[in-house]
């Protein structure tokens, strides 16, 4: 490929790359993408001289008045930008090689356009001041323990057996805004322990589950997706390929209950659909106005419900999914009140992704690596990696008892 002029600014490559890096049509969604621009624009402000230390004024030479331009990188600059985030941002080491490699990604893909003669990023040079990598992924080691899934189950399946039973045993001569209150708790519990459970036993990726409003291809589970007769839910893996998942019998009982509950207007709704007020009430507004309701008689409809929701299941109005934040929000709300205790440096709740580790933990240590891959949907390799404490504990205790043969026999030759 042709080489580039070596005058042209960095930034001008940064909206190129994130296409070609992002998913979905024209790359636009994904988050690789979402974290790549966001390095990609703090290695900017400190290549420009907006960030850094004190009387830093960036790449270029201090005698021009200019952006940076790709004349002015080589692997000096690299190793700089590399000491400035292992020494300047109190990053830590694991961190700080993930955003590197940030920066790194692009260098290489701007050596493939063109732009740059050489990957100066990973020169040994360039590298050198970069913390040794412990091999861990920041904020990806949580496990929920079988004592926290036990305690969180526990408790959203008595929130929402008493929520339901609440509501399906109110007098018959109850005002209708009470019942309308009544079953907006008990769709909303049944809501949170069906997905505390697919979480907690499933082990699918809370991106494969939820709304992920950064990759418009992950709108959310629907109900046409879930078969509660054969115990499948079909998902959008990150492998980009969609593909059945497996639902134990424990996760069943509690999506029955919720569906028979919600009576979806339709199959296409989100089995896990926003409850957040603003959003639904946006969302329902905007419908009815596209049915040809105007702003008074909008609101005349939405006063006859306690809730948004309520008149959207009523409507046919499918609201969004839940997203992949709104369901780390609901998980701290629960930890939180069902005063499950957390010991994690990054999480003080039971984050979603400590469900599907948890599972795995479980089904290597009964079934062994291959049948955990096929559950976890990951390579045998993978999943070998991330959970080689179980062998390196299995073989310590293969260890142990080779010693002690060793040391009866000795005992008996003595």
């Amino acid at each position: 490929m042709a080489e580039r002029p070596l005058s042209t600014r960095l930034e001008e490559t940064f909206e190129r790359y994130l296409q070609d890096k992002g998913k979905g049509r024209g790359g636009d969604g994904g988050n690789y993408r979402r974290n790549a621009a966001r390095e990609l624009e703090r290695f900017a402000d400190w290549a420009g001289g907006r960030r850094g230390p004190e009387h830093w004024t960036g790449i270029a030479p201090d005698d021009v008045d200019r952006p940076p331009a790709f004349g002015d990188l080589d692997e000096r600059v690299f190793r700089e930008y590399a000491r400035h985030l292992a020494g300047d941002r109190g990053l830590k080491q694991n961190t700080v090689q993930t955003y590197y490699r940030y920066i790194s990604a692009w260098c290489g893909w701007c050596v493939n356009e063109g732009y740059l003669e050489a990957h100066y990023a990973q020169r040994a040079s360039a590298t050198a001041p970069l913390p040794e990598d412990d091999g861990r992924k920041p904020g990806d080691q949580q496990a929920w323990t079988s004592e926290q899934r036990h305690a969180i189950t526990r408790y959203v399946d008595e929130r929402a057996r008493k929520a339901i039973e609440g509501y399906t045993t109110l007098p018959a001569e109850t005002d209708a805004f009470d019942k309308q209150r009544a079953r907006y708790e008990a769709l909303k519990a049944a809501r949170d322990r069906s997905l505390v459970f697919v979480l907690a036993y499933t082990a699918v990726r809370v991106g494969e589950l939820l709304r992920d409003p950064n990759d418009p291809r992950r709108r959310g589970v629907r109900w046409e997706e879930i078969s509660l007769e054969d115990g499948s839910m079909d998902v959008y893996r990150k492998k980009q390929q969609w593909d059945a998942a497996s639902l134990p019998d424990p996760v069943l009982s509690p999506l029955r209950s919720y569906r028979t509950l919600m009576d979806p207007p339709t199959d296409r709704w989100p089995v896990f659909p926003t409850f957040g007020q603003q959003t639904l009430a946006t969302h329902v507004r905007d419908e009815l106005a596209d049915r040809g309701l105007q702003t008074d008689a909008i609101d005349e409809r939405r006063d006859d419900y306690a809730r948004d929701l309520l008149l959207a299941l009523e409507k046919d109005i499918r609201p969004p999914s839940l997203t992949t934040d709104g369901a780390r929000r609901i998980l701290q709300r629960l930890s939180d009140a069902a005063e499950i205790d957390v010991d994690h440096p990054k999480h003080d709740y039971l984050a979603p992704h400590g469900g599907r580790r948890g599972m795995g933990e479980v089904l290597v240590r009964a079934f062994g690596y291959t049948v955990a891959a096929r559950y976890l949907d990951n390579s045998e390799e993978m999943v070998r990696e991330r959970y080689s404490h179980i062998e390196a504990g299995e073989l310590g205790d293969v260890a142990t008892e080779a010693l002690d043969e060793i040391d009866s026999l000795r005992s008996r030759t003595t």
